[in-house]
């Protein structure tokens, strides 16, 4: 194509052509920010198979979540799914191959180099599919907050948890309630200037999500960090921090999601301290007497 942001297609590609062929067929109907994002897929399908979601959106002109829902409504469960898909049309499936499932005489290298890669392919995910205007709203959602709760389960829970050291240093008034009733007691005595944030990978926690729900009850900003739009906690939030993510096999899944939520607590608290100076002396202050745990 002219403006260099994808490569076309060569009238020798008869596997991509046919399958093309295919979404063309499924593509009538369509919502018009959904059918924007298919006639990008239709006139440059390496393009989306090489860019995040976000990626794709910029381009096509429409939010991140239209792009998921566009590759729904033309028969995928998501948009690595369509992915996947673009790359077996091209014979190319190793490249956005997810991670397999770890054998049980695996070798401590092979651990290793699992783990390590399931970091990188979680980072890799993260940093094209987090929205920046979402991040921005976040960090305005925060620093205008008369009281921020963080609630997460299982292994959110650890995020949380660093969520609450990481803000609490910067002067925020922050707290984490690991009981599920008081919890929600809490949050029905929320207002509208307070801020809850709900970390769950699958979107589909249950304590969080009833949590989640009872602090927009009350009126207060719901930001969710998690990895999927159109899930029970990304549809409830005012503000969804979506980080992606190819499917991974049971044993690392926690460990992809974990890695990827607490750099989004990174940006999070490193946007807060930027953006407002006091904030970043009243840390210095405050860490003073702290050991070195840094």
């Amino acid at each position: 194509m002219s403006d260099g942001r994808g490569n076309d297609v060569s009238l020798g590609d008869g596997p991509l052509t046919r399958w093309l062929g295919i979404i063309q067929a499924r593509s009538g109907g369509l919502a018009a920010s959904e059918a924007k994002v298919v006639n990008l897929l239709l006139s440059d399908p390496l393009f989306v198979g090489t860019s995040t979601t976000s990626q794709v959106a910029a381009r096509a002109g429409v939010s991140a979540p239209s792009v998921v829902r566009a590759a729904r409504a033309i028969g995928f469960n998501g948009f690595t799914e369509l992915k996947l898909e673009i790359a077996r049309a091209r014979g190319t499936t190793e490249f956005f191959a997810p991670s397999e499932a770890l054998a049980e005489n695996a070798s401590t290298a092979t651990v290793l180099e699992t783990s390590v890669r399931t970091g990188i392919d979680a980072m890799t995910a993260l940093s094209g599919a987090l929205d920046l205007t979402a991040l921005d709203e976040a960090v305005t959602a925060l620093r205008r907050a008369g009281q921020v709760i963080v609630v997460g389960a299982g292994t959110s829970a650890a995020v949380a948890a660093d969520a609450v050291f990481r803000l609490r240093a910067l002067g925020v008034k922050v707290s984490a309630i690991p009981d599920h009733e008081s919890a929600m007691i809490a949050m029905r005595l929320l207002g509208v200037e307070d801020v809850v944030i709900a970390v769950s990978s699958t979107g589909r926690t249950s304590s969080t999500v009833s949590v989640a729900d009872a602090a927009c009850s009350a009126g207060a900003t719901l930001i969710a960090i998690t990895n999927q739009y159109d899930t029970p906690l990304a549809v409830l939030a005012d503000i969804a921090l979506v980080v992606g993510g190819a499917p991974l096999p049971a044993q690392m899944a926690a460990a992809g999601s974990r890695l990827a939520h607490l750099v989004v607590i990174d940006a999070l608290a490193a946007a807060l301290a930027v953006r407002d100076p006091d904030r970043s002396r009243r840390a210095a202050h405050a860490s003073i007497d702290l050991p070195d745990i840094y």
